[in-house]
């Protein structure tokens, strides 16, 4: 049974999903891991954020099963993490679009 979380009554996956993607530095985390494992502090100056929610972002994201711990190599993404990863990447491109869309409104280049 999937557990409710915020801003769903249902638990609906979906609704868990988003929720867990839409904490503080979940999404940033997984995309480091695009290229191969990273250890611990490698994932923490990258995304330059405390040690306790990085330890805690990481766990969230090892009990969603999106991620593991790879011995020595350190954090790996799951085969379901690297299927998450490419659905967001015409997202990734979509967005740098919508962006370039906004700069161009606004007047600034």
């Amino acid at each position: 049974m999937v557990k409710r979380v915020r801003g769903s009554k249902t638990g609906r996956p979906i609704m868990v999903l988003l929720d867990l993607l839409g904490r503080r530095w979940t999404l940033r985390l997984v995309w480091e891991l695009r290229d191969g494992p990273r250890r611990f502090r490698e994932m923490q100056e990258a995304i330059d954020a405390s040690p306790t929610i990085v330890s805690r972002r990481l766990t969230e994201l090892r009990e969603a099963r999106l991620i593991e711990l790879e011995g020595t190599s350190g954090y790996r993404l799951t085969a379901l993490g690297a299927e998450l990863l490419r659905l967001f990447l015409p997202l990734h491109v979509w967005s740098e679009k919508w962006a370039k869309s906004l700069t161009f409104r606004r007047g600034i280049k």
